[in-house]
């Protein structure tokens, strides 16, 4: 257990985006309320392109982007994101959309968090992500999906799970309608790992993960 999580103190974080940074917003804004106990002290985004970092900008934090194509290979990529949450002093590097492999070094095994959009194991895996996890949950007829936060290790969507949400799929659901009502309980999901966290309320042991709830 992180010794600053179990003091209760804010959570020190790195976030890592690719995309629109809907969950980096909806981080910055429960922090600000003082709903979330958070100091996020760096974001990384895997293109200059992504609008989330403008979320970064507005709220005076720092920002960084890695281009994975400047890299000889993805350990080589994961070596350098890894750096810079190291020399921002993070307890944790939280994913939220990002979508490149960045191998987790030894010193930060669990302390990296991401967020998938279905119930892990069904709906994950390589290249399933965004609109095409709804849309494969359509396609199969499935009646429940739901959101999954879990520690990161180095396959996709593989490392312990820490908690999961289920969302009802209804009849004549998109996969624009069904991946807005997933968003909704990703919106909660998080944030409140992310509290269980700060209070030292998560237990990791190998694939084990201990959750208390009290």
């Amino acid at each position: 257990m992180n010794e600053r999580a179990s003091k209760q103190d804010p959570l020190r974080l790195a976030v890592l985006i690719s995309g629109s940074g809907r969950t980096l917003k909806n981080f910055i804004d429960l922090a600000a309320e003082g709903q979330l106990p958070v100091d996020i002290r760096l974001v990384i985004s895997s293109t200059a392109k992504a609008t989330g970092l403008r979320h970064a900008e507005h709220a005076a934090i720092p920002t960084q982007v890695h281009l994975s194509s400047k890299y000889e290979s993805a350990e080589a990529y994961g070596a350098a994101i890894f750096d810079a949450c190291r020399a921002a002093d993070v307890d944790y590097v939280v994913m939220a959309g990002f979508l490149k492999l960045a191998p987790v070094p030894g010193d930060f095994e669990g302390r990296v968090i991401n967020i998938h959009p279905s119930l892990i194991p069904a709906f994950c895996g390589h290249g399933m992500y965004g609109h095409r996890v709804h849309q494969a949950v359509l396609d199969l007829g499935a009646k429940v999906t739901g959101c999954t936060v879990h520690f990161v290790d180095n396959q996709y969507d593989h490392g312990p799970i820490i908690w999961q949400q289920p969302v009802p799929v209804f009849e004549g659901d998109t996969a624009e309608t069904l991946a807005d009502r997933v968003f909704e309980i990703e919106a909660e999901a998080y944030p409140h790992v992310l509290r269980l966290l700060a209070a030292g309320k998560v237990e990791l042991d190998e694939r084990k993960v201990t959750v208390n709830t009290r």
